[in-house]
This record gives structure tokens, sequence and C-alpha cells, in this order.
């Protein structure tokens, strides 16, 4: 005997019988969330809205959830059509409620394709399978993502600086009541003061980013919990699809929601990875600069949540305290570096500096590669074929000035923003690294050169294997290994430390310090 909840709606219990359905269904299980009940039977999952009027959702009416389901399809549809299938009526009939037959409809759900909960992102993380790979290609779908999204139109309010800070403000109002603990509060208020500091500082970069058409309809609920591992493919679910204001966002605040959740799950070099992934396919690096102020917004709606569970259930608020905690993570100030890197092409460079990222405690790194960035420059992706032959087209002899200067232009306000920044670059000439060494020193960063190295055999076969793989930035062939050998500038002593390899965060050791290093921001 199945034992049905009797506090469930007539409905729900009714719809938990197999007979309900027009397909085989041996068994049907409930889930619920706060807002919604959705049926898991057989191979399709039916999801309904619940009833409820709340300052954040309206779904009181029959009418306005049939509305809202439509929109959960429409917006899923973007990144995941097999997944959402449709919008099916539920009737009454004289057998009581089905999914099909004829009669006015008395409910809608969303008809879904069920997928092995086993791979979600939480639970893949979980089980310390989470890999570099999986993250860049999450980066992949998401920035194809919000460039194919829709861009809010200038006379909208969405992202607007006001319309950002409200919320932000609402979040430590609501904290400051439900933890009115001497210790949460002065943190509360600490960080309360950086927030609008910070909301002062980035208003006009916010405006500035509107106005660029960077506040799209995005996701809007993009944690681990919304991810999905389907045929070894990272694949986004379940937007937000009732309330446009927490939908249509800078993009840098979508970014912002998966880089916490990360943090949050003590994954600080994959959180690191994902960033630069992500910016670094569609160069957005301006969204690095608001990154921090819509990651401590994004901490402090966790740790409203479990407030608002803590005072539910009567709990401790060691939940809410600790993303208190996380929001302080992310506006610490780590001393900032800057390394170059230096090298032949195919002596390891990028590789390297991948390990930098990837191991980086402090989720700070932000890597600028010439490969990518000079492709930039001429409007090609990052790593599609330019057609280049050595010393032609993007190759030519002007356009090495002209990346040089490029990189050094996107890594300056990046340092001073508090991000360190490796350059992945060949940097044969010291008149190039003295210049970095420079930038260095007017940002107030450390300093050091990663200088990898490969043998002859070995960077002729390195080069040999990119090209025929076809789906590297790099492009240098052997040629253009014979006309750097020719080229290269050796390292002086007096250059700045010099790495020769990968050693874990343990570099931060031999980076050369300065005097002061700038504030996050």
């Amino acid at each position: 005997m199945v034992f049905v909840d009797q506090t469930l709606p007539a409905l729900i219990r009714a719809l938990l019988e197999p007979r309900r359905y027009p397909h085989g269904v041996q068994r049907v299980e409930l889930v619920q969330t706060h807002i919604s009940w959705v049926l898991l039977a057989g191979d399709f999952a039916y999801k309904i809205k619940k009833p409820l009027k709340l300052p954040f959702l309206d779904f009181s009416t029959l009418a306005q959830r049939e509305r809202y389901c439509l929109d959960e399809l429409r917006l899923n549809s973007r990144y995941a059509p097999d997944i959402y299938l449709g919008v099916v009526a539920i009737v009454n009939t004289s057998q009581g409620p089905q999914f099909a037959g004829r009669g006015e409809p008395i409910e809608y759900a969303v008809k879904m394709r069920r997928f092995d909960e086993a791979g979600r992102l939480d639970r893949v993380c979980a089980r310390g399978e989470l890999r570099p790979a999986h993250i860049s290609d999450l980066a992949d779908s998401v920035a194809a993502f919000h460039e194919a999204a829709a861009t809010a139109p200038m006379a909208s309010r969405f992202g607007l600086p006001q319309q950002v800070m409200t919320p932000a403000r609402d979040n430590f109002d609501d904290l400051l009541q439900r933890l009115p603990g001497a210790g949460p509060r002065a943190r509360l208020v600490a960080l309360q003061d950086w927030t609008e500091a910070q909301f002062k500082h980035l208003s006009p970069l916010m405006d500035a980013r509107k106005q660029a058409g960077r506040v799209r309809e995005c996701h809007g609920d993009l944690h681990l919990g919304n991810l999905v591992l389907l045929e070894g493919r990272v694949r986004m679910f379940d937007c937000i699809e009732f309330n446009d204001d927490l939908r249509w966002i800078d993009v840098a605040s979508e970014i912002a929601f998966t880089y916490v959740d990360l943090l949050a799950h003590g994954q600080s070099g994959l959180a690191d990875w994902f960033v630069d992934e992500i910016l670094s396919r569609g160069g957005d690096y301006d969204a690095a600069l608001l990154l921090r102020f819509y990651a401590v917004y994004r901490a402090m709606v966790r740790a409203k949540v479990a407030a608002i569970r803590m005072n539910q259930t009567q709990g401790d608020d060691s939940e809410a305290v600790a993303h208190i905690a996380l929001a302080e993570r992310i506006i610490a100030a780590p001393p900032v570096r800057l390394l170059i890197t230096h090298g032949l092409s195919g002596c390891g460079k990028t590789i390297a500096s991948s390990q930098l990222l990837q191991s980086d405690p402090e989720a700070s790194s932000l890597r600028l590669r010439a490969d990518v960035e000079r492709r930039r420059l001429f409007g090609l992706a990052g790593t599609a074929c330019s057609g280049s032959t050595l010393n032609t087209g993007i190759y030519a002899p002007g356009t090495h000035a002209r990346t040089y200067a490029h990189l050094r232009e996107l890594a300056d306000p990046l340092l001073r923003a508090g991000w360190s920044v490796i350059v992945d670059a060949t940097f044969l000439k010291r008149a190039d690294r003295d210049a970095f060494g420079a930038l260095a020193r007017q940002t107030g960063a450390a300093f050091a050169i990663l200088a990898p190295q490969a043998t002859s055999a070995q960077l002729r076969e390195r080069i040999l294997a990119r090209a025929n793989l076809g789906n590297d930035a790099s492009e240098a062939t052997l040629d253009v290994l014979a006309q750097q050998v020719r080229m290269i500038e050796p390292l002086a002593p007096e250059e700045g430390p010099v790495i020769r390899g990968f050693q874990d965060h343990r570099i931060d050791r031999q980076v050369a310090p300065s005097n002061q290093s700038p504030q996050r921001g």
C-alpha cells in the first residue's frame, strides 16, 4: 500500500496515480519545492506551479500559472529544447483529472524529459568528480547563450544602477533584523559599507554596460543544482521565469552566481577557471571589475535565505554566518601579482598558466593570451584559423606592438581592481618584458616571469601536434619557431624572479613583492 500525504491538495493526490498519465507509468514520485510540485512519471516529469502570491512572484490564478508555464517553456528552450517538451493542460474528466482528454483545463504543467539526478553538477561536485573540462564546457555554453540572449531595451529599468542596488540594500536590512547578535551585525555593517562604496565607484560602469548591451535576458539562477551533465556535456535548465528583475541582469551578475556557488562548494580553483574561461571567450574583461560586487550580493542572498530558514526552524545562525564569511573572503585583498610568460612556442607557457589558474586558492587570477587577443583585434574568434602565414596578416610586423599594447590596456584596470593577471605571450624581446615590469610597479603588483623549459625535440613535437589538432589559439609553425630562435633575447638577472615551472600556489613565494597592493574593488 502506498502512503499518500493527506495534506497535499486533492489534485496532486490524484495525480500520484499512474493511471492518470497518457503514457505507461508504473510509479509516480513527488518532489516539492517552495513554489512547485514536480511529478516524476516514467520518462517524464510534470512541473505544476503552486497557487501562491509572494513578494517576488504571482501564481495566484490559473491564467497566471498558464502564462508562467509558457514562459518557462520559452525561456528554457533557448538552451534545453530536448528537456523542455511542452505545456500540457490537466482536465477534469468523468474519471477525474487527466493529462489528456476533453474538458476545461483545471491546471497546467510543464512537461519535461527526465534525466539522471546524479548528473547534476552539485552532486558531481559532491562526489569529487567535477573537472576543469566540465567548467570549460560550461563556459562555452554560457558565453554562447549570453551572446544570443535578448538585450534589455534602453528605456527599461533593467540594469540601471539604482535598480541593481535596491535588492542589495534590502538584503542587508533583512539580515540586520534577522541576525541581531553583535558579532554578525558588525560584520554585516562592514560588508554594507563596502557595498555602498563599491556601488558609488561602479555606477558609471553599470550605466555604460547597459548602453553597451551587457544587460540581457539571462538564466537568473545559475547555480550548480541547475546544471546537469548529459552525454558528456554540461547543460543549463530551470531558469527564473517568474520575475523579470531577477532574469534581466548584467551578464557579470550571472557569472558571479556560478562563481559564488563554486566557492561555496570549496572549489576555488574551478571558480577562478570558470571566470577566466568565460571572459576569455568574448573578451568582456570589464565584467571582472563588477564581479566581486555582484558576488557579495549573491553571497548575501544566500545568507538571507539561510536566516529566513533559521527563523522558521528555530535553528542556529551558522549557515548564514558561513555565507557572511564567504562574502568577507571575496572582498579580502591578497597580494596582487603580474606574471608574464617567456619562451618559444611549444615550451609549455599555456599549460603552466592554466595550472596556476586552476590552483588559485583565492580565485582571484585572470589570464590574457596574446594568441587570443591578437585575433580579437582583427575580429576573429579565439581559435579561428586566421589564414595568416609568417610575417603576414595578423602576424605582420606592425601587429606585434599593437597586440602587446592591447594586453597592457587590458591588464592595467584588472590589476587596479585587485585581480592578479597572467599574460601568456612569448615575450621574446626585453623591451616588451620591461614594459610589463613597469606596469607592475605602477599598479603596486608583485612581478615575476614564468619561463617553462622544453627541449628542441619537444618544441617541434608539440607544434606539429597542435597543428594536426587544429583547435588551439596558437598558429605557430616550425618556420615560426625557427624565427623565434633567431629573435629571442635571453632573460637578465635584474628583470625579476624567474619561475621555470608550475609549483602549485607556492608560486606566490617566488614573486617579487611590491611596496603596496591595490585593494579589491
